[in-house]
């Protein structure tokens, strides 16, 4: 079955924005209104006070269920007042043993809610990601304890969002992290309020709602004024993504019907992966590539088909399938078309050589070489011999790659694989693929690999390369019906939005989706079900605050969090 869709144009206007100005009338009806409820939930925080971790369990509950899941379920304004329960409770906490078993109980409870799916793939490996997820994002409140038993606890709430944000972005620089949960991807499916990351990025949105959580506590536990100055501050923080979001939509709908536009045909097989590895035969599974693409290339005439991650899961670049790659090439000439898509790469290496500083390879004491395998994507041409290849930079710890076991090597015995998937090597280069097409001579794309979509960074240093389109090929049938496939499209929105660029997102057993430069999806392929889908995407050039600006609110919130340290030390030491 084939599905045919264009790119629309956009027509949002302010009328779109409705749902809010009543969100907005029914939360803030009068100020009295206000400081009555504010007045009634501190009696309630008091109450859950009385029960040790009665806070901890609710704020770990708020978030965890703030986060995306199914699409039917929309709790991400939970994530606005998910940290106040905990924040009130902290106030008199002063023995570091029970701050650490509170915030634990909390982002135990986060993790083990938004995570939980990842166990069905490897029940050791995603109990250790939820058990260490939580270890680690307990650190920036330990931080914010520290400048409480210095400067007081309105200071430590000041410092709170610029720890928080700058912890999040630190986190994520190294390879044991799983950035998954960075508190702005729990606002990835609400549009018309995160628009304005083309200029903070996803940073921007984590550090929007660690201080409208900020702004609430403030408000129960302050005078009438107090209340007054939140409420305004809060009114403000939720007209102005608004607004913004307005403005962007009224001033590129004009521009949209004078793109050029990539038409791309997005093949989804349908392969269980757990017998992909086993049961299925190479042969198989090319024939239903073969099959599907055969049929959908001649409907519809595409200039790039694109296979989902891992399609080709043998080394078709390796001599030993040499037949293999010649039928490919014989496909891709009947098909007139550029082909994209995901594969096994291997490359080897005399002995005594090392593939990669960042991986110690493996050895071949038969051939008496070195060999390294990679989680690889390539574009192949008609016309063209030598495949453009892209290898997955960023691998999933313990599941794709073993963290830091290039410097320990005896690491690499606590990987919890997948079935077909064990110790991959570490790319190297955010490669740019050129994709000739005859109507707009060359096309800079972007792809990548599946858990790569998390890292705002890593796409970001695609698009300065030049990247006019994001691709996107994952597989995500690891995790059955669970909402974690849901989770990963959602947090993919985001990058596309940062940098105002649309996205083809093709999955093995889905989401195989289209997502344009807004972050909205306008065509998608059912999960679990054999399809294709073809769609234009429109070639952008411009470059946006964020994407060329990256880093800039996590290291500056990382600076700030340095100064309001050091200010809490002298104050500690003036009054002491």
């Amino acid at each position: 079955m084939n599905t045919i869709i264009s790119f629309p144009k956009e027509t949002y206007t302010f009328s779109s924005f409705r749902f809010w100005g009543m969100f907005f009338i029914s939360f803030f009806p009068d100020v009295k209104f206000f400081d009555h409820q504010m007045t009634s939930f501190s009696r309630t925080i008091t109450q859950l006070g009385h029960s040790r971790y009665s806070a901890s369990v609710l704020s770990g509950v708020l978030l965890g269920v703030s986060f995306p899941s199914y699409p039917f379920i929309r709790l991400e304004l939970l994530a606005w007042f998910a940290f106040v329960p905990l924040l009130l409770s902290l106030r008199t906490v002063e023995r570091a043993g029970e701050l650490f078993r509170r915030l634990y109980i909390t982002m135990l409870l986060f993790c083990l809610i938004s995570l939980w799916w990842v166990t069905l793939a490897t029940l050791p490996g995603g109990v250790l990601t939820i058990v260490a997820q939580a270890l680690f994002l307990t650190v920036p409140l330990f931080v914010f304890y520290l400048i409480k038993k210095m400067a007081g606890f309105h200071f430590a709430l000041f410092s709170l969002p610029f720890l928080w944000v700058a912890w999040e972005w630190a986190y994520m620089q190294q390879d044991l992290s799983l950035g998954w949960l960075t508190l702005g991807n729990s606002q990835s499916n609400l549009n018309l309020m995160i628009q304005y990351v083309d200029f903070t990025g996803v940073w921007g949105v984590s550090f929007w709602l660690l201080w409208f959580n900020v702004l609430i506590v403030l408000a129960v536990i302050g005078s009438r004024k107090d209340v007054f100055r939140s409420v305004a501050i809060m009114a403000l923080m939720i007209l102005a993504p608004l607004l913004y979001a307005s403005a962007v939509f009224h001033r590129q709908a004009p521009l949209t019907g004078e793109k050029k536009l990539l038409r791309v045909t997005l093949i989804q097989p349908n392969i269980d992966p757990h017998e992909k590895w086993v049961r299925n035969n190479s042969a198989d599974m090319m024939e239903r590539y073969y099959r599907m693409t055969n049929r959908a290339v001649r409907e519809n005439r595409p200039d790039l088909v694109i296979w989902p991650e891992t399609a080709i899961p043998f080394y078709i670049l390796d001599r030993p399938y040499a037949d293999d790659l010649q039928s490919l090439r014989i496909s891709l000439r009947g098909w007139n078309t550029a082909l994209l898509t995901g594969f096994s790469d291997i490359i080897y290496y005399p002995a005594g050589g090392q593939p990669n500083p960042e991986h110690p390879g493996n050895n071949d004491p038969l051939m008496n070489r070195v060999f390294e395998t990679y989680n690889a994507s390539m574009l192949l041409e008609h016309g063209n011999g030598v495949p453009q290849i892209y290898r997955k930079m960023r691998l999933v710890p313990f599941a794709e790659r073993v963290p830091y076991v290039e410097y320990i090597p005896w690491l690499g015995h606590l990987t919890f694989s997948l079935v077909g998937i064990n110790g991959w090597g570490k790319g190297r280069d955010t490669t740019i693929m050129q994709l000739h097409s005859s109507r707009y001579g060359k096309v800079n794309i972007a792809n990548i690999i599946c858990y790569e979509s998390i890292f705002p960074t890593l796409v970001t240093e695609f698009v300065h390369k030049g990247a006019q389109v994001l691709t996107l090929v994952t597989n995500d049938g690891w995790y059955a019906t669970s909402y974690g496939p849901y989770q990963h499209l959602a947090i993919g929105r985001m990058r596309c939005i940062e940098n105002r660029r649309a996205m083809a997102r093709c999955a093995n057993t889905g989401l195989t989706v289209i997502i344009n430069k807004y972050g909205s999806i306008t065509a998608e392929i059912p999960w679990w079900r054999e399809q294709t889908l073809t769609a234009e995407l429109p070639l952008e050039s411009g470059m946006t605050f964020y994407t060329s600006n990256p880093d800039l609110l996590p290291k500056t919130a990382a600076a700030i969090s340095a100064g309001l340290l050091l200010i809490a030390f002298f104050k500690k030491n003036i009054s002491s």
